[in-house]
């Protein structure tokens, strides 16, 4: 299985060249922070990825984890790699520094976060969902409750979950049953079930803190009756140690087709004591600063996948000899030519490029905008967080189906070999997979974009993420470059436009292919103002390979947005005439 190595030039040229990173620091009164910094921060946090986290990934994959008297334990060597993890600082990276975190910027932490992605799908999830945890808590618990929990998971000493799915309520939480009684102290009795748990139980941890959405007794129906709980593992002793265990527990681990090395866990609350996250049956605004993170960061699931599959499927093109190129011979030295030199071969690894390079310079532009959102104290806080909430089904949706395509790719380069578990192809398409599913399948990341993002919110988000992306237009130096930029950004925007007055059916009946033509549309300007950038580097490489990338994607990959865009607008009749009886051929 070929090793992961951090591709600490990609992120170089895009904090410096692309984002100019020192300029966007020192608009936001970020003195202390610099390029020089954040690549420092980049370098270490990807040699730990590499050198530690990677090497556990297929023997994870091989061992997953196991249930027995209620507890779960993980593949051997996870829970040293997180106490290695918490110990150099990396849990607390974006963490208040009130509450032992060091406050850095989002756009010094993404580029981690997806290398860690690359490393080890399945041991990511945990810190990923407690860095969630954090932010839910962060910005709506009371002091109280802050002042007990947030500093363990802010420094990682403890962990966090998020409980939302139910046997009968996933995608539509109204239908959500799990109860909260309230108690004379001022705390909840919470009952019910939960599926789907990432690290609902493990053995990393002395605590666990559960994330539970619940039902008070007096609450209204549907998603307006819904309250947010924190509810701990362990209860706690008078120096807030972990003292009593909790009523609760895991009674399954899910078998599932990837992630083996993460517990999905079966939880039950048995009447386990929990307290009440911001106000009585504004439980799923609460959660929602959990998910909207998540989705990003799953999101990023995808980019590092499709990172980990271009790194293997390059490596083995490059070694793999296999006839005469048709070009002409290659590598007249040896008995034939490496299959990198044969077109299709190059085609899927072009593809597999386009899609790692385009979706992570689209992860550090939201990025960007995460340290705006959260730093800045004038109108481009609120300009920021308009351009995340239209960005963030994008991101989520189609980082995550372009990193299954790539890990697709990855194993049709291996051939035969890329069915085979040691290569580690087919586990980075066993694991990816499941991206599109969870926090909202795919099609749900559809529909809030087209309906909630587009139609609902009257274009406000779209013509703030448009003057956004217009910026970087604005900034191509080349004029052929820029001519073109500009006419693919208008054409989105004059297409959302039109989308924007779909009804309902329509807008549902399209919202996969709106989403897929905005994806490609976003990641071409992205691209041509990459191209653009690298025309100024000083590093060749760079230079010429986000050149000619660029004009693969554009000439290979851009014109699918035409076929989406003609589903888009071929209307509902073609998915909805056919009966349920003409379903069927037998």
């Amino acid at each position: 299985m070929p090793g992961y190595i951090p591709p600490l030039a990609d992120f170089g040229f895009l904090l410096r060249d692309w984002l100019t990173i020192n300029e966007h620091y020192a608009a936001l009164g970020l003195e202390d922070f610099d390029a020089d910094l954040a690549m420092e921060v980049v370098e270490q946090g990807g040699k730990f990825a590499a050198d530690v986290v990677a090497p556990l990934n297929r023997e994870g994959d091989e061992q997953g984890c196991r249930l027995a008297d209620g507890k779960v334990t993980t593949p051997e060597g996870f829970a040293a790699a997180y106490h290695s993890y918490v110990e150099n600082g990396w849990n607390a990276m974006l963490g208040d520094v009130n509450y032992g975190g060091q406050g850095l910027p989002y756009s010094m932490a993404v580029p981690v976060h997806e290398m860690l992605n690359s490393a080890n799908l399945s041991w990511r999830l945990t810190t990923m969902l407690t860095e969630s945890a954090v932010l839910a808590i962060s910005k709506h618990a009371s002091e109280s409750l802050k002042a007990t929990y947030l500093e363990k998971l802010v420094t990682g000493e403890w962990t966090g979950t998020m409980n939302l799915t139910e046997p009968h309520a996933g995608t539509d939480l109204s239908l959500l049953s799990t109860k909260a009684e309230p108690n004379d102290d001022g705390s909840f009795t919470i009952t019910g079930s939960k599926i789907f748990i990432t690290a609902g139980d493990h053995d990393w941890t002395d605590n666990i803190i559960h994330m539970v959405l619940a039902r008070l007794p007096d609450a209204p129906p549907g998603v307006k009756g819904i309250s947010l709980f924190l509810v701990p593992k362990f209860l706690l002793d008078a120096d807030n140690n972990p003292d009593k265990p909790n009523a609760l527990g895991p009674s399954a681990i899910e078998k599932k087709m990837g992630i083996k090395a993460s517990p999905t866990c079966v939880m039950n609350f048995d009447g386990a004591t929990g307290w009440l996250i911001g106000e009585a049956n504004q439980g799923l605004a609460c959660m929602f600063t959990m998910m909207n993170d998540a989705r990003f960061q799953v999101g990023l699931e995808g980019l590092g996948a499709t990172e980990a599959a271009f790194q293997g499927a390059l490596t083995y093109a490059r070694e793999r000899l296999q006839s005469r190129a048709p070009q002409g011979v290659q590598q007249p030295d040896d008995k034939a030519d490496a299959i990198i030199h044969q077109p299709d071969v190059a085609r899927m690894l072009l593809t597999q490029k386009a899609f790692a390079e385009g979706c992570r310079a689209l992860a550090m532009l939201y990025a960007k905008y995460m340290d705006i959102a959260h730093l800045a104290d004038d109108e481009r806080r609120d300009e920021a967080e308009a351009i995340l909430q239209f960005l963030t089904p994008v991101c989520k949706a189609f980082m995550t189906d372009t990193g299954l395509e790539s890990t697709s790719l990855g194993i049709q380069v291996f051939g035969g070999h890329g069915y085979i578990r040691e290569w580690g192809m087919e586990q980075l398409m066993r694991d990816v997979r499941i991206a599109m599913l969870y926090e909202g399948t795919n099609g749900i990341q559809a529909l809030d974009l087209i309906g909630r993002k587009l139609t609902r919110d009257k274009q406000g988000m779209l013509d703030t993420t448009y003057r956004a992306l217009d910026t970087l237009v604005h900034d191509i130096e080349q004029p052929l470059t820029k001519q073109a930029a500009e006419q693919l950004l208008n054409d989105w925007y004059i297409t959302s436009q039109a989308v924007k007055d779909f009804d309902a059916v329509n807008a549902a009946s399209g919202a996969c292919d709106y989403l897929h033509y905005t994806g490609y549309a976003l990641l071409g300007v992205l691209w041509y103002s990459m191209a653009d950038a690298a025309s100024r580097c000083d590093n060749p490489n760079i230079a010429q390979g986000k050149q000619k990338t660029c004009k693969f994607y554009i000439e290979r990959l851009l014109p699918r947005m035409q076929g989406h865009k003609a589903a888009l607008f071929s209307g509902a009749s073609n998915l909805l005439d056919i009966s349920g009886s003409e379903f069927d051929y037998l």
